[in-house]
C-alpha cells in the first residue's frame, strides 16, 4: 500500500479521511490560491486542488510509494463564489443571501502516485430556511462561521440553518469520501473501500 499524504491542514477533512483508512499522514504547504478572474467554481476547486496536491507532491522523498490527496472547496450562489468571512459584517452579509435560497457547494479533489494523477469534483446542493436577522446575528456571534467557505459549517449548529440537500453530505464538509475512496481503490492506493 502506498503512504498517503492529505496536503490539507483542515480538521474536518483528516477526520472524514479517517473514515477511508487511518493510515494517512497529513502535510500541507501554503500555495498561490489565486484563480483568473472568470474562472467558474467548477474549474477553480479543479485547479486549486491540483495546485494543492502538486506543492505537496513536490516535497515527497519517496514518490514512489506515495499518494497525495489534496482539496478544495467553495461555496456559490448566482454564479458567485464565496470564500470565508474576513469579518463579522461579511460573515452577516453571506448569511443573509444564503436565507431562504438553494446554493451550491463545490470541491474538487486530486490525488497524485507516480503513476498518474486523478483530479474529481463533487457538487452539493444546500438549501437554508429562511432566516430572521435575530437568526443570523445569533449564528455569525460564533467561532464556527470564520474558518469555513460561505460562513457555515453543516457539521455544528450551522446544521440548524439548513433545509435539506441534494447530493453528497459529506462534500459540504469539504471531503467528498465515497467518491474518494473509488477514486483510490481503482488508482491502487487501497484496496477496499475502507481499510483498517
Amino acid at each position: 500500500m502506498k503512504k498517503i499524504i492529505l496536503g490539507s491542514s483542515s480538521p474536518r477533512r483528516r477526520e472524514l479521511l479517517s473514515v477511508i483508512t487511518p493510515h494517512f499522514t497529513v502535510q500541507s504547504v501554503d500555495c498561490d490560491e489565486h484563480i483568473a478572474p472568470g474562472t467558474g467554481p467548477v474549474e477553480a476547486v479543479r485547479a486549486l486542488s491540483l495546485r494543492k496536491a502538486a506543492a505537496v507532491w513536490a516535497l515527497q522523498s519517496d514518490p514512489a510509494g506515495a499518494a497525495v490527496i489534496g482539496c478544495d472547496t467553495v461555496v456559490y450562489l448566482d454564479g458567485e463564489i464565496f470564500g470565508k468571512p474576513h469579518s463579522h459584517a461579511q460573515a452577516v452579509e453571506m448569511i443573509s443571501r444564503l436565507a431562504g435560497r438553494a446554493h451550491t457547494v463545490c470541491t474538487g479533489v486530486t490525488v497524485i502516485t507516480a503513476e498518474e494523477t486523478r483530479t474529481f469534483n463533487e457538487t452539493t446542493e444546500v438549501h437554508f430556511y429562511p432566516l430572521t436577522p435575530q437568526e443570523i446575528e445569533w449564528y455569525c456571534s460564533l467561532e464556527e462561521p470564520y474558518d469555513k467557505a460561505g460562513a457555515y459549517g453543516i457539521q455544528a449548529a450551522g446544521a440548524l440553518l439548513v433545509r435539506g440537500l441534494t447530493g453528497d453530505y459529506f462534500n459540504v464538509m469539504g471531503l467528498p469520501i465515497a467518491a474518494l475512496a473509488r477514486c483510490l481503490r481503482e488508482m491502487g492506493v487501497i484496496t477496499a473501500l475502507a481499510e483498517s
